[in-house]
């Protein structure tokens, strides 16, 4: 006997169901799938944009620091010597604490003898390596990897904006000076430098320190003590009146 109208009709109801439960696991996996796809699509997005920001800001770095030399300009200094002075260009508007005429005499000595010592690190790259190996800010007495010496003068300004943040993180004193002209040739450098680093102790291992004698390690220890002093003067002074 073939089967009543109520055992099909349920048979029917149970293969419409087990239809839709299978329509509705399908559903779910494709849902599942996309949401995976759209999360993989949005972290490759995110490594493929900071990858981009690292090289532009790479290649902007780079092209300051390989950049032709600054328009100079003859100048006389007090003994009606002539010499060459660069232009300054625009400066960019967060260069605070920012070095007078004579506190950047004093500071681009120091960077001078920074390099002669073998103590200066050059350029964002090594600065920025230095400043993140530093330990998180603390109390204002704690150690910190050196001093930053930043130009004003930078274009454009994200080379060098991050620096400031990170160096007030890490509690490490730093100051502008108007010229990157003059702190690359402070710094021993044929082309203009965007930032320097003086460090307390020798960059170039047990060899570069039995190279010195101990009466040059005094003078510059010295000379370094005196700059760190410069510098956090300065910026307890600019901080107080802005």
């Amino acid at each position: 006997m073939g089967s009543t109208k109520p055992e099909k009709a349920e048979k029917k109801e149970k293969k419409d169901k087990k239809r839709a439960e299978s329509d509705g696991v399908v559903k779910k996996e494709k849902k599942d799938k996309k949401e995976k796809k759209d999360k993989k699509d949005k972290i490759k997005s995110a490594v493929l944009n900071a990858a981009l920001d690292d090289k532009l800001q790479a290649d902007a770095a780079a092209s300051v620091e390989t950049a032709p030399a600054v328009t100079e300009v003859e100048m006389s200094d007090e003994d009606g010597e002539k010499t060459l002075k660069p232009v300054v260009g625009a400066l960019v508007p967060f260069a605070k604490p920012l070095a007078d005429e004579k506190a950047t005499k004093k500071v681009l000595k120091s960077v001078r003898k920074a390099a002669k010592h073998k103590t200066l690190k050059r350029g964002v790259k090594e600065v920025v390596k230095s400043l993140r190996k530093a330990p998180a800010s603390g109390p204002t007495n704690q150690a910190f990897p050196g001093v930053v010496i930043l130009a004003g003068d930078i274009s454009p300004m994200d080379v060098i904006s991050h620096i400031p943040v990170l160096c007030e993180e890490h509690n490490v004193p730093y100051i502008f000076v108007t010229s990157r002209a003059e702190l690359g040739a402070a710094g021993s450098t044929k082309r203009p430098t965007s930032v320097v680093m003086v460090t307390e102790k020798r960059t170039g291992g047990k060899k570069g320190e039995e190279a010195v004698a101990e009466g040059e390690a005094e003078e510059f220890a010295e000379v370094y003590k005196d700059l760190v002093k410069l510098v956090q003067k300065e910026e307890k002074h600019q901080l107080k009146f802005a």
